[in-house]
């Protein structure tokens, strides 16, 4: 079973070390354990609903409940303390373009407005419904999941929109190819999801972002099924793909999205490196982005943000020994932590990563232990859960994402930390 104000199977859980505890009590002070609202308390606040029955609609209170949230900071405020107070009128669970149709007819019929739900994970607060309004029904796509059609030669495959990250995954490669596409919410988060967000993954840098790789789908509008052929390239006139991307939903309900896809590469690896403050960390980050090395991943973290990676990975004598040796190297209180990842044959991976130590060192960069890398490979999609570990013992957990030039981003980053 999900969690309703939290994030993933009540059946999960991330448990903390004591010494990452007594690390966090250190670092901000002792935590205070709330008093959360219960499911049953919050389901006997969502009031009857106005709209009136229909065959594709649920007006159960609990899944109304279940489809008011994201996983915002703001979110779980709500969810946890029961200071939600607006509920969507009715839920959908459309399983076709037709059932998509009719959902935009009785709409319209209603005067109600409808809301794409792919997997729940919109950290922005979209989901929110406003205290004014006209109602709401949202649009659960989570039972169009289907692999419709796989072309090996193209390399295009077309799903149904309300398809899951590992679902997506599991259906490429049965047939050996991925779509390379690993946002940290990727457990749960939806092909159409991605999309309507002009989402970013983890491994981006190697397969593309979103927008690279979405090249054509449909579209159920309120003046009909919008129909965007996959074209590899235009040169006459805007790319109407480019309206989809990042429309969260206004234009219409993303139904069917054809995707690029990759052949699986037969090796990746991860490695960790480390580099005595965020100054020389950004220079070598920059140096390899701007040489476009091609690294699947490259991932830089702040000091306190390298701090805070080491003290919670739950092996303190591990950690305690690789701080000794940094120190050691160089690499002291103001370290900052790169990961990177290479993927392709073992010739192409070793001379990517070969590169990537070259600059690394450049910079005053140490070639840190494999398993650093390994342990955050492993635990990526997993490392949400530690959220409701730590709400529990009376902590906060956020994610905060912006962009800048490359200029820029020192005081960007300082900015955002005084903020903090």
């Amino acid at each position: 079973m999900r969690r309703w104000n939290g994030w993933g199977e009540t059946s999960v859980t991330y448990p903390l070390h004591p010494v990452a505890h007594a690390f966090l009590k250190a670092y901000l002070g002792p935590g205070t354990p709330p008093r959360d609202v219960s499911l049953a308390e919050m389901v006997q606040r969502v009031p009857p609903s106005p709209l009136p029955s229909h065959p594709l609609l649920t007006t159960d209170p609990e899944q109304r409940l279940r489809h008011a949230l994201g996983q915002g900071f703001p979110d779980w405020v709500a969810a946890r303390f029961g200071t939600l107070t607006t509920f969507p009128d009715a839920v959908a669970f459309p399983t076709s373009n037709e059932d998509v149709q009719a959902l935009i007819a009785y709409a319209r019929e209603v005067g109600a407005r409808l809301l794409p739900y792919g997997g729940g994970t919109s950290v922005v607060g979209h989901l929110r419904i406003a205290p004014e309004r006209r109602p709401v029904v949202v649009v659960a796509m989570n039972r169009m999941s289907r692999l419709l059609r796989l072309d090996a030669e193209t390399h295009l495959a077309t799903f149904q929109a309300g398809v899951r990250g590992p679902d997506l995954e599991a259906a490429l490669r049965a047939q050996g190819f991925t779509l390379g596409h690993f946002p940290q919410s990727f457990e749960y988060s939806t092909l159409g999801g991605w999309i309507a967000t002009r989402s970013v993954g983890q491994e981006s840098h190697r397969y593309g972002r979103i927008d690279q790789r979405f090249v054509g789908g449909r579209v159920e509008t309120p003046l009909g099924p919008w129909i965007l052929p996959p074209h590899p390239a235009s040169a006459a006139g805007p790319d109407l793909r480019q309206v989809v991307l990042g429309s969260e939903g206004r234009l219409g309900v993303i139904t069917e999205a054809t995707v690029r896809i990759s052949p699986l590469p037969p090796v990746q690896r991860f490695h960790a490196y480390f580099f005595p403050d965020l100054s020389h960390g950004l220079a070598a980050l920059r140096t390899l982005a701007q040489e476009e090395v091609p690294a699947d991943l490259l991932r830089l973290s702040t000091p306190a943000e390298t701090r805070v990676l080491l003290a919670l990975s739950g092996h303190p004598r591990i950690t305690r020994w690789l701080e000794r040796w940094l120190t050691w190297r160089g690499a002291g209180p103001e370290r900052c932590l790169l990961i990177a990842a290479a993927s392709g044959n073992e010739k192409d991976v070793r001379r990517t990563l070969r590169r990537v130590a070259d600059i690394v060192r450049t910079y005053r960069g140490i070639v840190g232990p494999h398993r650093v890398a390994q342990e955050w490979a492993r635990s990526r999609f997993r490392s949400p859960y530690l959220r409701n570990t730590l709400w529990e013992m009376g902590y906060g957990v956020d994610t905060v994402e912006t962009a800048g030039t490359w200029d820029r981003v020192p005081a960007l980053v300082r900015a955002l930390e005084q903020a903090l």
